[in-house]
């Protein structure tokens, strides 16, 4: 079996399985209740947990009371290491993190190879941290799941769209878009920017997105693309608020 290791455990959350466990429940426990709703979609931070945990633990948290509906996780979210042209699938047989291997499912994958802007491509998958981050909370909520990550970079938003559509399938499939906002700004300057990016993400407003208001951009936007085409709305998590 070929394993992508994980790539940040011990930096940006812990290695040790029994913290990270901990760690990742503590997080849960404290987003409090969950909205009731079945997501389809779900747009969620890839930083460090000490900055990242408690919004992503609140958009995963939303899976508890519908954990037996999903087997399968389309994970996509931008490079940040390797210059890459479209969107990057693994060779990998599974993902490991400190809490186990998930399965990457070939079979699905193999419904996107034929696009002349996907291509295999494990060099923009070793060291991402984007979507490795969110496999932890995937695997406390979820019993057990097969993965199709993706990683997204020199790209165009309808090309994510496409890719989207093709492994959008039924309600067992989940989509998990790995995304920061804004970045390097004052507490201020952030608050009003990623407001402005949360409106534009409500209202579906794809082509007002780009890589000012946040790293995975182009995910985000594919995604909206194709939900916009299925009449499907974003709805927030987590307000922006003054410290």
């Amino acid at each position: 079996m070929q394993l992508r290791k994980p790539a940040v455990a011990g930096s940006f959350y812990p290695a040790q399985p029994d913290r990270l466990r901990r760690q990742v429940e503590e997080l849960l426990a404290n987003a409090g209740t969950a909205l009731k709703i079945t997501a389809k979609a779900l747009i969620a931070p890839h930083a460090g947990y000490i900055y990242s945990g408690p919004p992503a633990a609140s958009a995963f948290a939303t899976l508890r009371d519908s954990a037996q509906t999903f087997a399968r996780i389309v994970l996509i979210g931008p490079a940040h290491y390797v210059a890459i042209r479209g969107v990057a699938l693994p060779t990998s047989d599974a993902f490991e993190t400190p809490l186990g291997r998930v399965p990457v499912d070939h079979d699905a994958l193999n419904e996107i190879t034929g696009l002349t802007f996907v291509s295999r491509n494990d060099a923009a998958h070793v060291p991402e941290h984007a979507l490795e981050v969110e496999l932890p909370f995937l695997q406390i909520v979820l019993p057990s799941f097969s993965l199709l990550p993706l990683v997204v970079g020199d790209a165009t938003a309808h090309e994510v769209a496409q890719v989207l559509a093709r492994l959008w399938s039924g309600p067992e499939t989940l989509l998990v878009i790995s995304s920061d906002l804004s970045h390097y700004h004052s507490y201020e300057t952030a608050r009003r920017l990623d407001a402005t990016t949360a409106a534009s993400i409500e209202s579906g407003d794809w082509a007002s997105l780009g890589p000012g208001q946040a790293c995975g951009y182009l995910p985000i936007a594919g995604l909206l693309i194709e939900a916009n085409r299925r009449n499907l709305k974003a709805r927030r998590l987590v307000a922006v608020q003054l410290r």
